[in-house]
């Protein structure tokens, strides 16, 4: 008969030989063999060794290799890992302890390449580059080109050569991840199909952030979403192609938001040839030029809840000479400009809060301390069906300049309140040179392609 002492006993009897059992089964198979059982390559039993002093390329090639084959993962314990000139297969799971697993480059070539990847995915890993010499024929530490599906996550890149992460016609994500100190960019993205570059953080590069270029111009539908990109340098020199926290150049259809961007030598955000853009819910601070620009010929652009703080000028939406048109610049906060650049600017010069050109509404902003222009509208001839209504400006040279040359199209200045602008209220200028008096204080402008009304200055 089945008593509560017989019973309590008897399950004290159960849990005292389950735990002698469990004890039994972790000297059986620690580490890498319990990982084993989950269906991940034993590492170690293919010759592969954490920490081991010597070049392990040989066997790291014939583990992936082999993985590829069985399509199976393959885990790495902690420790360094001496490898070179890596030519991924087709299937890639790659995984170790984040902060531990660390792949070190040799020298003499590349780290990893990849070409026609199926799959191709590194979690948990850093990457390590040793800031050694990378081959003329690799584009980065990285260098993954055709994956039709790449996933990296929880990994740290550092050191590379040249660019941290190169990716070329790849789909797929890159998340979660540290990349620093690369002597070009930290990720570059060339004809990208539907990649997500999302929650890393990117610092101390040498030329560039996060690029998201194409070759010619196309959709593209990358997003750059709640990264962290801060102290880009310009070391390659010019006059904005480096220098740049994120840059979309020809690639349409991108949505970049939620990020936060500072330090960088030229702008935070820029946009060059790329249509159908969103630039939403970015903070920018302290760049060295431009904070949030679109440029060139782009069409269709959405400038939205973004705050921009320090930097030469603010938001810049223009070259409406070379096609650059039709965009929305709304609820954004602008403040604390210069008039000092990274070099010497063409007229206007530098300290301008926002600039528009073509097509274009200027709504719902605020620009504060902006030592030339609040608010530039149009430059000579380049101004078309412009409308800047309901912004606030506050202590800039002059509130707001527009462009009364000949050849100027429709423009509407409404509803502002201007606050502070010593140079006048609304100026009209002839490129550069101002030509009218204050238009706020008048009823007729006296040109009939602008409208100025219900404006507040105090």
């Amino acid at each position: 008969m089945l008593n509560r002492r017989t019973l309590l006993a008897r399950t004290a009897g159960f849990a005292a030989a389950g735990l002698f059992a469990g004890k039994a089964s972790a000297k059986m198979l620690p580490g890498i063999e319990m990982a084993a059982m989950r269906g991940s390559i034993n590492a170690i039993e293919i010759g592969v060794q954490p920490g081991a002093l010597d070049d392990q390329s040989k066997a790291f090639g014939k583990m992936l290799a082999e993985a590829s084959d069985r399509d199976a993962p393959v885990f790495l314990p902690p420790g360094a890992y001496l490898v070179s000139n890596l030519k991924l297969p087709a299937r890639v799971r790659l995984s170790g302890v984040p902060g531990a697993t660390r792949i070190v480059y040799g020298g003499n070539g590349h780290l990893m390449m990849a070409e026609q990847a199926e799959h191709i995915e590194l979690s948990g890993l850093v990457l390590d580059g040793s800031n050694r010499w990378l081959a003329d024929y690799t584009q980065g530490l990285l260098d993954l080109r055709r994956v039709a599906h790449l996933a990296i996550d929880n990994c740290q890149v550092t050191g590379s050569g040249k660019n941290g992460l190169a990716l070329e016609h790849v789909t797929g994500r890159v998340g979660r991840s540290d990349i620093s100190g690369a002597a070009d960019a930290g990720i570059y993205s060339v004809e990208a199909g539907g990649l997500e570059i999302s929650g890393n953080t990117v610092s101390d590069c040498a030329n560039g952030g996060i690029l998201v270029h194409r070759w010619q111009q196309a959709e593209d539908g990358t997003i750059v979403s709640g990264n962290r990109v801060q102290r880009i340098g310009a070391r390659s020199g010019g006059t904005g192609q480096n220098g740049n926290g994120i840059n979309a150049f020809r690639a349409g259809n991108v949505i970049i938001s939620g990020n936060i961007v500072s330090d960088c030598a030229f702008t935070a955000i820029r946009a060059n040839s790329s249509s159908n853009l969103q630039i939403t819910g970015n903070t920018c601070s302290r760049s060295g030029e431009t904070g949030i620009y679109s440029e060139f010929s782009f069409e269709g652009a959405i400038l939205s809840n973004n705050l921009v703080d320090g930097a030469a000028n603010g938001i810049s939406i223009v070259n409406f000479n070379e096609g650059g048109r039709m965009a929305v610049c709304s609820n954004n906060i602008v403040r604390n400009l210069s008039t000092v650049g990274p070099y010497t600017a063409d007229p206007p010069g530098f300290g301008v809060g926002i600039s528009a050109e073509a097509d274009t509404t200027v709504s719902g902003n605020v620009v504060e301390n902006a030592p030339l222009y609040g608010i530039q509208l149009g430059w000579g001839p380049y101004l078309r069906n412009v409308v800047a209504t309901g912004n606030i400006i506050r202590k800039a040279g002059t509130g707001i300049v527009v462009s009364v040359v000949e050849g100027s199209g429709s423009t509407v200045i409404s509803d502002n309140v201007i606050d502070g602008a010593p140079n006048g209220a609304i100026i009209g200028q002839r490129w550069a040179e101002p030509v009218t008096g204050d238009l706020a204080r008048s009823a007729d402008t006296g040109y009939a392609h602008l409208t100025v009304e219900r404006n507040k200055v105090s």
